[in-house]
């Protein structure tokens, strides 16, 4: 379905401003594409010194050539904002950003607000602590201080995991995923509960990555996906279109092992993160189904 609509705008080329609706008129009435990007989600989208790049960042500077080969705007300018877990939904609902491709998880309770794309990753909730602290699991966090970041569905997670084996963990939440591992590195909290490629990205990325280990049995699976304002379904169209032939296409795998499995900016560290069977096969199948 994605693909043939896809196709329909590839063949009819530029659209009439009169027929645009939704994010796309306004993207083309603004004159300008609002981006929100992260500033720590190695290596998905993150600032290198230099600007925002990283895999999922990638897709959207993606998304962005075909919404002006779209419009028919080449020269459309594209203005990127810094959002975080806690108010990147917020900013969408208010129109002060179009579209974020950053490590925003596809959860069906926020498919009551927000609109997803095709998932472009699928991941597992772990952990990252001292390797000295000998955490291996998530019954040695009982009674201990741990962090997460607020506003993500790791969080949820990781309350209910509270509750339900009745842990008694000291919870906090971090404003960002730079703060949350910092808490790590200055002992105030044991472990830094998150998705498992962000943990990983932290680590390696470490000047000291063998003081840290990434460990705990998977609290669940996840995936990420691009968020946009809800009823809007040629921007739907135009964006499953863009990650759809990416997948099937084979970019998606090249795009994988270039920041996934080689050295990355800005300081050539590489993550040694192979491609999963999960995600061979949603790329093989994409789809825009959430796992919760």
């Amino acid at each position: 379905m994605a693909l043939a609509a896809f196709g329909a705008v590839s063949l009819a080329g530029s659209v009439h401003a009169d027929e645009l609706t939704g994010t796309l008129k306004k993207i083309h009435d603004d004159g300008v594409v609002v981006l929100g990007v992260r500033e720590a989600s190695i290596p998905f989208s993150y600032f290198d010194g230099k600007g925002t790049v990283g895999y999922s960042q990638t897709i959207a500077l993606q998304i962005v050539d075909e919404i002006k080969k779209t419009l028919g705007m080449p020269q459309l300018k594209v203005h990127e904002i810094t959002v975080t877990s806690s108010n990147r939904t917020p900013m969408l609902l208010n129109n002060q950003i179009d579209l974020e491709c950053g490590s925003t998880t596809h959860t069906v309770e926020r498919e009551s607000v927000a609109a997803f794309s095709d998932s472009f990753f699928q991941y597992a909730v772990r952990m990252i602590a001292r390797k000295s602290s000998g955490i291996t699991d998530f019954q040695d966090l009982a009674g201990k201080t741990v962090v997460t970041t607020a506003g993500t569905s790791d969080e949820r997670l990781l309350r209910r995991l509270n509750t339900d084996k009745h842990l008694n963990m000291r919870i906090t939440s971090a404003r960002d995923h730079l703060e949350a591992f910092g808490a790590v590195k200055d002992d105030r909290a044991v472990a830094f509960v998150m998705d498992e490629p962000i943990v990983y990205g932290f680590k390696s990325t470490d000047p000291r990555p063998d003081d840290f280990v990434v460990t705990g049995t998977p609290l669940g699976y996840e995936v990420y996906a691009c968020m946009f304002r809800k009823g809007d379904e040629p921007f739907r169209n135009l964006v499953n279109g863009v990650i759809a032939r990416g997948q099937t296409s084979g970019e998606a795998e090249r795009l994988y092992r270039q920041w996934f499995t080689q050295p990355i900016p800005p300081h050539g560290i590489n993550l040694n993160f192979p491609l999963s069977e999960q995600n061979r096969a949603l790329f093989a199948h994409p789809n825009d189904r959430a796992l919760d």
